[in-house]
């Protein structure tokens, strides 16, 4: 196996911890004798043990071996993966360092661990040959990343070297490589380095924008945008703004459910990181996904200047943002950044005109989004009309009138009318009735 791996070329940039190099290491040093029985053992047991970790985390299932090997054809960045991604397959001298590196790998998928196994006493790798997960809840897991690991290492299964190339190149360009072809969103850990890592985000809630009851007109806007972008058209930088609960952050994070297939990326970002704003530009904008920069709950006190990096970004630096990025945010406040009667003590009249310098500074952060997108509370009737389609979606088996009075007391009780006060009183109705 040792020998096998150290013939990759491409596919050569394994990490210096990878399970892969560390289970060579141990396959080198059993063959060549004069080993210590108790140690080689340990060392294969940490490795399957890492293995079945990664498998927890992603879901892997069945043959656990393949589903490794194929999770790091499918991350593994490099010249030719990059290039798949954004063209495809092409002829060139690459396929055939490409070929001979997936060669080694059907090599790998077919290795036999059994003299290894009997000679140390031990059956740890034919179980992950044969590997039956424990049932769990999808939450536990990331469901993306094990429906494409699962499908690929399938199709690989018995593939020869041709059609694993086939299946590795359309997988590519598809979905791309690493991360981002895996994970719909991310959260970005800024380390003390100066280095990014995008963390994805495994348990996004399944909703699409059907889900939320009402508001068509703002949802068909936020489509014909965000289709826009995805089609390389035109398309702006989106506020979302209104009254709390009225399905804001709920709008934008429809969004990757129904559009991720066609290449939408989320990266969600806080406040206190628009510092690197410029530094997470540099890591996506050579990639062939279209990514949404998403900020929720956007707002600004008197004392804070970090709105300052944000504008620089969206629109007035010297670097251009990018073509494959739009930054969709959400707000309470039309205008962003609090405004104070002091603002207003620089003001000069000429004519009818009031101009302040302070305003127009803070107000200026707002007209960087293109399209500004109003939720607003909904009326008592619309607020019935979420509850009756929210409880008609659950089951809930209760008479019209007593749902409507139930409900009306439970807005009273929890802060007035909005979608979010409709969805609290189902779930409460949910847990009544399975209690």
């Amino acid at each position: 196996m040792y020998r096998e791996i150290s013939h990759l070329l491409l596919y050569s940039d394994l990490g210096e911890d990878s399970i892969l190099l560390r289970l060579g290491e141990i396959i080198r040093d059993w063959q060549t004798g004069g080993f210590d029985r108790d140690a080689l053992v340990r060392r294969c047991y940490a490795q399957v043990k890492r293995i079945l970790d990664l498998s927890t985390d992603c879901g892997f299932d069945e043959n656990l071996w393949n589903c490794y090997l194929t999770w790091v054809l499918m991350t593994n960045c490099n010249s030719f993966t990059r290039t798949c991604e954004r063209v495809g397959a092409m002829e060139g001298s690459v396929n055939r360092f490409a070929k001979s590196d997936f060669a080694v790998f059907r090599r790998l998928m077919d290795y036999d661990f059994g003299p290894l196994e009997q000679d140390l006493d031990i059956d740890c790798f034919s179980t992950l040959l044969r590997y039956k997960a424990i049932p769990k809840r999808e939450r536990t897991y990331n469901r993306d990343v094990s429906r494409q690991v699962l499908t690929l290492s399938r199709a690989l299964a018995h593939a020869d070297v041709d059609e694993m190339f086939s299946l590795l190149t359309g997988y590519y360009r598809q979905y791309g490589f690493g991360s981002f072809a895996m994970n719909r969103a991310f959260r970005i850990l800024a380390e003390q380095s100066g280095q990014l890592e995008f963390l994805p985000i495994s348990n996004l809630d399944a909703v699409i924008l059907d889900d939320l009851v009402g508001y068509e007109q703002q949802k068909n806007e936020l489509r014909r945008n965000t289709e826009a972008f995805l089609q390389h058209r035109p398309a702006n930088n989106v506020l979302l703004y209104g009254d709390a609960g009225t399905g804001k952050s709920t709008s934008v994070k429809a969004l990757i459910n129904e559009y991720y297939d066609q290449g939408l990326r989320m990266i969600e970002i806080y406040k206190h990181q628009f510092g690197v704003l410029s530094a997470i530009l540099g890591q996506v904008k050579n990639r062939n996904y279209r990514f949404i920069i998403f900020i929720d709950d956007l707002s600004f006190e008197e004392n804070e200047v970090e709105y300052k990096y944000l504008k620089a970004v969206i629109e007035g630096g010297v670097e251009t943002k990018p073509d494959n990025v739009l930054i969709y945010a959400t707000s309470n406040r039309r205008h962003l950044v609090r405004e104070t009667w002091n603002d207003r003590t620089d003001m000069e009249h000429i004519g009818d005109i009031h101009r302040s310098d302070t305003m127009e500074e803070k107000l200026s952060l707002a007209g960087r989004f293109g399209v500004a997108i109003h939720y607003g509370a909904p009326t008592p009737k619309e607020y019935q009309a979420i509850v009756r389609s929210l409880a008609r979606r659950q089951g809930i088996p209760l008479a019209d009138g007593e749902l409507m009075a139930r409900a009306n007391t439970w807005e009273i009780r929890h802060g007035g009318y909005s979608g979010r006060a409709a969805q609290q009183f189902i779930h409460y109705l949910e847990g009544e009735s399975k209690g």
